[in-house]
C-alpha cells in the first residue's frame, strides 16, 4: 500500500520534466564491449554516388561519436555500418541502419544525421504497391506535395516531422506518434482520400489540445465527418428497352439475312458483272440526286418570306386604303 504521508519536496519544482529521457552514456554500459559484431548494409542508386562521396566525412564523424564504423563501397554501390569495440549503446547500430536507409532514399546528409538523436525515428513508406495504375499513382503522389509544395509544408508543420517524397517511397523523420499520423495520411492519399481532409482534422486537434478543459475529453464531436461520394461515370444508353413488356418465348430470334441472301431476293445476285456495276452506279447517282435536292430546298427556304397572320394582313390592307 502506498504511503499517504506527504512531505514538502523543495527540490521538486514544476519546471522539472519527469518524462524526459536522459541520454545513454558510456559510463552506464556496465557490460563493456559487445560479444559479437553487428552490421547492416544497403544499396544506393547511381545518382547518389557523388553526393555521398562528398558528404561521407561528415557522416563518419557523426557515427564515430556513437562508436559505429561505416564504409562506402562505390564499386558495389553500397553503404555498410557495423559496431566496434568503442560502441557502448546497443541501439546505436539500429540508428545507424536507419541513417544509411535515409541516405539511400535521397534525404540530405545534415537532415539524415538527426536520426541518431534520442526521440527521433524514421519511417520509409513504400507507396508504389498501393496503386496499380502508374498514371493514377503519379497523380496521387503529386497530391502529397500539393501546389508548390504547400500541402507537404502544411503536413510538416502540423505533425512536426520532415517528409521527403522520392520515387516510389515517402521518407519521414520525427517522433513515433507523428510518424504514425503521417503514414495514415499518405496511405489514405494513395487510397484516393485527399490530404486536405486530414490537414483540417489535424488543425482542429491542435486547437483542442491548447484548451485545458477539453484536453482529456473525447474529440469526436468536434472533428469533421466527410461523407463518401462515389459518383458513377458509367455511360448510360439513351434508349433503354423495357423487357417487362415483352412476352417470353423459348425460341431464339430469327437469324439476320446476309448480304448474299438480300442480293438473291432482289435478283441482283444473278446479274452479270456489267449489270451489277450499272445497278451500283444508278444507286449512287440516285442517292447523290436526293442529297442535292434536299440541299437545294434548304437553300431556297432561306429566301422564302415568313407567313403572316390574318390580323397583320388586315392592318396592312387598312393602311393602304388610308394612304389612297
Amino acid at each position: 500500500m502506498p504511503s499517504t504521508y506527504k512531505r514538502d519536496k523543495p527540490w521538486d519544482t514544476d519546471d522539472i520534466d519527469h518524462w524526459k529521457e536522459e541520454a545513454f552514456t558510456a559510463e552506464q554500459n556496465l557490460g563493456g564491449t559487445f560479444s559479437e559484431e553487428s552490421s547492416f548494409a544497403t544499396l544506393f542508386p547511381k545518382y547518389r554516388e557523388l553526393y555521398l562521396k562528398q558528404s561521407w566525412p561528415m557522416i563518419t564523424r557523426a557515427l564515430e561519436k556513437h562508436g559505429v564504423a561505416c564504409t562506402l563501397d562505390l564499386v558495389e554501390g553500397s553503404m555498410t555500418v557495423k559496431t566496434t569495440r568503442k560502441t557502448f549503446d546497443p541501439a546505436a547500430i539500429l540508428k545507424a541502419r536507419d541513417l544509411i536507409k535515409l541516405l539511400a532514399r535521397s534525404v540530405p546528409a545534415p537532415q539524415a544525421v538527426k536520426v541518431l538523436d534520442d526521440g527521433m525515428a524514421c519511417d520509409v513508406i513504400k507507396v508504389r504497391g498501393l496503386v496499380r495504375n502508374k498514371d493514377r499513382f503519379v497523380k496521387r503522389r503529386q497530391r502529397i506535395l500539393g501546389p508548390n509544395g504547400s500541402t507537404l509544408k502544411a503536413l510538416e508543420l502540423l505533425t512536426q516531422t520532415y517528409i521527403l517524397v522520392q520515387g516510389n517511397t515517402v521518407s519521414v523523420m520525427g517522433s513515433y506518434k507523428n510518424l504514425k499520423e503521417v503514414r495514415r495520411v499518405v496511405e489514405d492519399c494513395m487510397a484516393n482520400i485527399h490530404p486536405i481532409y486530414h490537414i483540417k482534422e489535424l488543425m482542429i486537434k491542435r486547437e483542442l489540445a491548447k484548451d485545458p478543459e477539453l484536453k482529456n475529453e473525447n474529440w469526436d464531436r468536434f472533428l469533421p465527418h466527410f461523407k463518401k461520394r462515389n459518383l458513377s461515370k458509367r455511360r448510360k444508353p439513351f434508349n433503354v428497352t423495357d423487357k417487362a413488356k415483352k412476352t417470353y418465348t423459348p425460341f431464339p430470334p430469327p437469324q439476320e439475312k446476309s448480304k448474299v441472301d438480300l442480293q438473291i431476293e432482289s435478283g441482283e445476285y444473278f446479274l452479270g458483272k456489267q449489270a451489277k456495276e450499272r445497278a451500283t452506279k444508278d444507286r449512287r447517282e440516285d442517292a447523290m440526286r436526293e442529297k442535292m435536292e434536299s440541299k437545294k430546298r434548304q437553300w431556297e427556304e432561306a429566301f422564302e418570306a415568313p407567313k403572316e397572320d390574318g390580323e397583320v394582313k388586315k392592318k396592312k390592307k387598312k393602311k393602304r386604303e388610308v394612304e389612297e
